[in-house]
């Protein structure tokens, strides 16, 4: 499929209307807004908007590899990180608030990192970084200091080769365990937290040939997380339902593509379950395998993406509702695939990336509302994002109640946050509550919502 030009969208997205109409001075009155809005999305529902910008590129390390988005200095957006394959340490590139980033940050790790996560490991409530090290048989847990910076690493041994490194309480305890995809032995390994983000020592359990990703969910919906596991040499999955105390049992098989490089879980067909997709390098496709609601999974569906796919994540970019797909490929572009809200998905559309693309994320960036692509690439050494051009959320400072009207309800919300001297009612800002509130309230209230 030829890659379509990312300065003409498939369709009117959204974001290019609010910007020239919604985002004016005029004031809109309610029901006129709420019309205008409803006559916009209802084509852009149609079409399945799938529109990305150009993309933007990031200087990283060598090899660049695993790459993740998270909020590591809490001033409430995503940040970016990726691993250096080569230089055997990560980078950490900060966002200037407008979804643009700042230089890297490099903070070393152990030999050949590769795979990466975030999460609150120390239960400090603020997101460390773990890493796996593809030659030095380990995984390197890096504490946040609170503020984006993060601590020398502490070294923890796991199998041998391990590849992809997931995060999840596996024990019902209250903090963070480690799960591991080892690529040689056959197997994963679970690290338990000690309560503290140090780690026991791994246990292993059996997978196929050439474990490379896991991911963990609830997917036989008994409330504990299982394990699910790509093996890249045996062209399956493996699924090992957790027992609720840290320990899995024996795995169940899944055939999948040929060389299948990443997995990941999400409710794709909207039934309350969580359903597998995979990224086949061999055959350039991907596999879907909708839950059957008890933790089996129903024989695969492949859909066609871009050359030697190696990355894959679920997320909704059109804004309805349901879960769509992107996938990294090697050959150096990324396909996004909508969901037609059943568990099927539309032809993909792919868009241009940096050399030898590895890893995807989704997250919203630059904080419109919508979510963004961030992928890093291994032949370039380099991170693209690609803004995502479809929906717009634009604040609406009088819709007190969140339902994206404005009506009497909205009216008394204020005036009992105003009574009880509630801060959502300081609408200047200004700390006093007084007749400068209410007529700033009064006036956004009737410019109405977009």
């Amino acid at each position: 499929m030829p890659i379509p030009s990312t300065s003409t969208p498939i369709c009117s997205p959204l974001k290019q209307f609010s910007s020239s109409a919604l985002r004016t001075n005029h004031v809109l009155q309610p029901a006129l807004a709420t019309a205008v809005l409803i006559a916009t999305l209802a084509p852009i529902a149609a079409a399945q908007c799938n529109a990305f910008d150009l993309e933007t590129r990031y200087t990283s390390g060598n090899s660049t590899r695993s790459v993740t988005l998270g909020d590591v200095d809490g001033d409430g957006d995503l940040d970016m990180l990726v691993t250096n394959f080569s230089d055997d340490d990560t980078s950490v590139l900060l966002n200037n608030g407008d979804g643009t980033f700042a230089t890297q940050i490099r903070y070393a790790a152990g030999d050949g990192p590769i795979g990466m996560t975030l999460g609150d490991v120390d239960g400090d409530a603020d997101l460390d970084m773990v890493v796996v090290n593809a030659l030095g048989h380990d995984s390197s847990v890096l504490l946040n200091n609170g503020d984006g910076t993060f601590a020398t690493e502490a070294r923890y041994v796991t199998g041998f080769s391990p590849r992809w490194v997931n995060l999840g309480d596996l024990d019902g305890d209250g903090d963070l365990d480690m799960a591991v995809a080892n690529d040689i032995g056959a197997n994963a390994s679970v690290l338990l937290n000690n309560g503290d983000g140090t780690f026991a020592p791994d246990i292993r359990y059996g997978a196929g040939t050439r474990p490379i990703s896991v991911m963990l969910g609830d997917v036989d919906g008994d409330t504990n997380l299982d394990m699910v596991v790509a093996n890249f040499g045996s062209n399956d999955t493996s699924v090992l339902l957790g027992n609720g105390d840290g320990t899995f049992a024996a795995q169940t098989l899944y055939a999948v593509g040929s060389q299948p490089r990443d997995i990941t879980l999400g409710d794709l067909d909207g039934d309350g379950d969580l359903d597998m997709t995979v990224a086949n390098q061999a055959p350039s496709n991907t596999s879907v395998l909708l839950n059957n609601g008890d933790g089996t999974f129903a024989t695969q569906s492949n859909y066609a993406v871009g050359p030697s796919p190696r990355g894959i994540t679920l997320g909704d970019v059109d804004d309805d509702g349901d879960l769509d797909m992107a996938t990294a490929n090697g050959g150096g572009d990324s396909s996004v695939l909508l969901n037609n809200g059943d568990g099927t998905f539309a032809t993909e559309v792919r868009y241009p990336t940096g050399g030898g693309t590895v890893s995807v994320m989704l997250g919203d960036v630059d904080g419109d509302g919508d979510l963004d692509m961030a992928l890093s690439n291994e032949f370039t050494d380099d991170i693209s994002v690609l803004l995502n051009l479809c929906v717009t959320v634009t604040p609406c400072p009088a819709d007190l109640t969140g339902d994206g009207t404005l009506d009497f309800f909205d009216i008394a919300a204020f005036l009992t946050a105003f009574g009880n001297s509630d801060p959502i009612a300081d609408f200047t800002g200004d700390g006093s509550f007084d007749f400068f509130d209410i007529a700033a309230f009064l006036t956004e209230f009737g410019a109405g919502c977009p």
